[in-house]
């Protein structure tokens, strides 16, 4: 695992966009404000990009690559087209499964499972419908949160870019794998729950 994942907080800036198919952010360390990881969708399609300007944009498949600025890769996330209820896979920085998520299907706000490679649940992922507010937990514990940071009314009224904050509790071991489901999950909760 990379050592920028052993970070506890974690600052995710969206490329801004007013006509944007693909989804691109950029992940800074905010204590010393320097961009550690990138994400991006280097491979989207034709017809995948066409799909994205309308109302069936959340049906359509994504191949997301979390890297360094100097473009070694941390992890990828993939998906299929999806129809009613996604799964997503996350790969390490070898294309090797780490898990995956499933998305639940009657949940007001936004849920799904966090699950390890043998498909065991290893946290869940719950959001308020009121916010963009979203939550890790596993049994009565708190791993991890990420919250919509706004950077400005005219902006956000004008473009699609959205700002996060991902806290990631002290308690998580600095190579844990849940690490990079979570950092995995929160690269594409736009994808999979919001648009």
């Amino acid at each position: 695992m990379h050592s920028a994942l052993r970070n506890n907080l974690f600052f995710i800036k969206e490329h801004v966009g007013i006509f944007k198919a693909a989804n691109n952010y950029d992940i800074f360390d905010p204590h010393s404000q320097q961009k550690i990881l990138e994400c991006r969708e280097p491979d989207l399609g034709f017809f995948s990009k066409l799909l994205r300007f309308t109302d069936y944009k959340r049906f359509t498949p994504f191949n997301v690559v979390v890297s360094t600025p100097e473009g070694h890769k941390v992890l990828s996330i993939r998906r299929g087209v999806s129809i009613f209820l996604s799964k997503v896979e996350v790969l390490d920085e070898n294309d090797r499964l780490v898990g995956s998520f499933k998305q639940k299907l009657f949940s007001i706000g936004g849920k799904f499972d966090v699950l390890d490679a043998q498909e065991e649940v290893v946290c869940t992922l719950r959001g308020k419908w009121t916010s963009w507010d979203f939550r890790f937990v596993q049994g009565s514990s708190e791993l991890a949160a990420v919250s919509k940071k706004w950077a400005g009314l005219g902006k956000e009224l004008f473009t699609t870019a959205d700002n996060y904050m991902l806290s990631i509790d002290p308690g998580v071991p600095a190579s844990d794998a849940r690490r990079l489901l979570i950092m995995a999950a929160v690269m594409c909760i736009d994808m999979v729950l919001k648009e």
